[in-house]
Order: C-alpha cells, then structure tokens, then sequence
C-alpha cells in the first residue's frame, strides 16, 4: 500500500473518550475494513476499500457507523448500488448499530488513492 492510499482512509472510534472498551472498537474496525473488502465495484474487479472509495469511517459509542465515500467518477454507472452495498456490508458487521452511508465528491478520487494490491490488480504500474 502506497503511503498515500494507507492515509487515505480514516477509520475513527471515540477513542479513550468512547463507551466502548477500545478492544471492541479494534475488532470493529478489523471486521468492517473486511466487510468492505468483499464489495467490489461490478466494473472493476477491485474492492472499493483497495480503489480507495472510502474515506472515512466513525464508530459512534451507540454503535452507529458513518462511512463517507466516493465513486471514480460522478458519472459511475454503480452509483445506485455501490452506497447499498458498502451499507449492507459493514450492516453485516456483529456489534454494528446503524449504519449511514453519505457519498462525497470532495475530494474528489484519483487513481493515487489505490493501495498496492488494487493497482496490481488492475495492472496499473
């Protein structure tokens, strides 16, 4: 994974400030990075979590996940399903509350978002 696609993502629990003990907030993350490994866009044959898609991910003390992504491009003929996926997916997650899915086009993707593995993937070197 590029440096820039290992900082790219923001995955947040409330840290020593949280309800939940930070083991439980670990295995979250663990198992909703996993869950967003298993979504892949249905044009490219990479998950949407190696491409890079998701920005953002907050584990709120009710349990609640706010995941903030994005699409390679507005006109993403997979911008119906990819947000109902990537719901249902960490929705899947034991523990998980809610789950709120907001696309965002700010920043906007590029291809250096992608990690190692999706680049290798797409034969992109």
């Amino acid at each position: 994974m590029t440096e820039e696609a290992k900082d790219s993502t923001t995955i947040a629990g409330n840290g020593a400030a949280s309800a939940l003990p930070q083991a439980e907030i670990n295995r979250m993350t663990d198992d909703i990075v996993g869950a967003l490994k298993t979504v892949y866009d249905p044009e490219i044959p990479a998950d949407v979590y190696e491409l890079g898609l998701i920005y953002k991910v907050d584990i709120k003390d009710d349990r609640t996940v706010d995941v903030e992504m994005t699409l390679t491009t507005p006109n993403c003929p997979a911008a119906g399903e990819l947000p109902q996926m990537v719901e249902n997916a960490v929705a899947s997650v034991p523990g998980v509350g809610v789950v709120n899915v907001n696309l965002v086009w700010d920043p906007a993707w590029t291809p250096d978002r992608m990690t190692d593995e999706a680049r290798l993937v797409l034969n992109m070197w």
